[in-house]
């Protein structure tokens, strides 16, 4: 029987009750989510099961309110606003621990919704730049559809899938969704610049998209030997490997390999991974696992913080009740810095937020979630320098976190301290 269906007869195969995963970020099976919209008149009680997607998220419109059902891993700025903890709601997870929820069947999939690169001539695709948690549901689902891309570039690693796995496949032809960062802005490069100085040569790294980490890719071009073992990356990592900055060659894990879960960024960027033999996407259960990251040298994990309170809590979903994130891998990577030897782990935030309020506190906010606890925070830096907690007690910790604040909040922190701690 023939695995090649029309759009409308893929989400055919798609019945009342099924609790469908979703491949996430630049991957998004846009076609597939708009055919299922179309056809909600027939589903009831779906459930959506997904990281943070790219495109317009059609499913959490009011008027589908009765047909779908969204459980967020991690959630993106498409369904932010969206959050209700009913319908639209969020799953707490370490980001690593993910894959084991879909194996174990503690979060059953029915069917799974896949973006994923032309057959080659043995009948293999590739899941291309989301392998991340969508290998584990490919394998967990009943019902594989996909579509597929000639845009989606063919990567190495976990995600090559062989045809006789899947039950449908779709044709499609549709660029993938371009995401670049924005410009730093000053408190931004300054916090960059104080960063890069604790990045030595052979440092293996660990960071996100964003206008930080993008920032700090700027200042390592005199550096030699970095490494790339990061659960994404994106085009400021890009322009150090194309430099000759990073070369893997200090590895110990998949040694002149750069290693990621998935990778977000331009059309420049997806050119580049097609076909590269140094480039690698592995399920997140390994790349996350603070054990693999630790065994590479002086793991260098980069990580954002929406808040932090004196004695080093991280709040780094949230803004107080309102979950806008998730988890995600901020756990798995302070960890595994910390094990590594010579590693570092760094929370990033500028020292106020954009209405010129402190994002270090004397106590969090009510409902704050805690990601990282205080006993897993080493480095802490902002636009007024570095604050190393490991090792501090909760008096030595407030006062180098108050070294860092603005300038203008500091006798505030220094009282509120002193009063909440008597």
């Amino acid at each position: 029987m023939s695995k090649r269906h029309t759009l409308a007869e893929a989400i055919g195969l798609i019945s009342e009750g099924h609790r469908i995963f979703v491949q996430g970020g630049a991957a998004t099976p846009n076609a597939l989510l708009k055919e299922l919209v179309n056809q909600h008149l027939r589903l009831k009680e779906v459930t959506l099961i997904h990281l943070h997607t790219e495109g317009p998220a059609l499913y959490v419109q009011p008027q589908m309110h009765d047909y779908f059902r969204v459980i967020n891993l991690f959630i993106g700025h498409n369904l932010r606003r969206q959050i209700d903890y009913d319908r639209i709601d969020y799953l707490p997870c370490f980001l690593s621990e993910i894959p084991e929820l879909f194996r174990s069947k503690q979060c059953p999939l029915d069917v799974a919704l896949l973006h994923v690169s032309p057959l080659d001539r043995f009948g293999y695709c590739s899941l291309g730049v989301s392998v991340d948690v969508a290998r584990s549901a490919a394998e967990a689902a009943r019902i594989l559809i996909a579509q597929v891309n000639p845009h989606m570039p063919r990567i190495q690693g976990d995600g090559i899938l062989h045809i006789d796995m899947f039950d449908a496949l779709v044709e499609v032809d549709e660029p993938l969704p371009e995401t670049l960062p924005l410009p730093a802005n000053e408190n931004e490069k300054a916090i960059a610049r104080h960063i890069s100085e604790l990045i030595e040569d052979g440092s293996t790294l660990q960071m996100g998209i964003g206008s930080i980490p993008n920032a700090v890719t700027r200042q390592l071009v005199d550096r030699k030997n970095l490494g790339i073992h990061t659960e994404m990356w994106s085009d400021g990592t890009l322009d150090l490997i194309e430099s000759g900055v990073v070369t893997n060659a200090n590895k110990k894990v998949h040694r002149g390999k750069s290693v990621s879960g998935f990778i977000i960024g331009s059309r420049r960027l997806y050119d580049f991974v097609n076909d590269n033999p140094s480039i690698l996407q592995l399920e997140m259960d390994y790349v996350n696992n603070p054990n693999t990251i630790a065994r590479n040298p002086k793991v260098v994990a980069i990580n954002s913080a929406v808040e932090i309170d004196l004695t080093g809590q991280i709040c780094a979903d949230s803004i107080g009740h309102k979950v806008i994130s998730g988890v995600g891998g901020q756990m798995d990577f302070m960890r595994g810095a910390a094990l590594s030897p010579g590693g570092k782990p760094i929370i990033a935030l500028s020292s106020r937020t954009s209405k010129g309020k402190s994002k270090i506190v004397s106590a969090l906010q009510p409902g704050a979630g805690v990601v990282t606890t205080r006993a897993h925070v080493h480095y802490v830096v902002t636009e007024f320098g570095v604050a190393h907690l490991y090792g501090k007690t909760l008096g030595e910790r407030a006062r180098a976190l108050i070294n860092i604040a603005h300038p203008e909040d500091r006798e505030v922190l220094e009282r509120e301290f002193r009063l909440s701690h008597r």
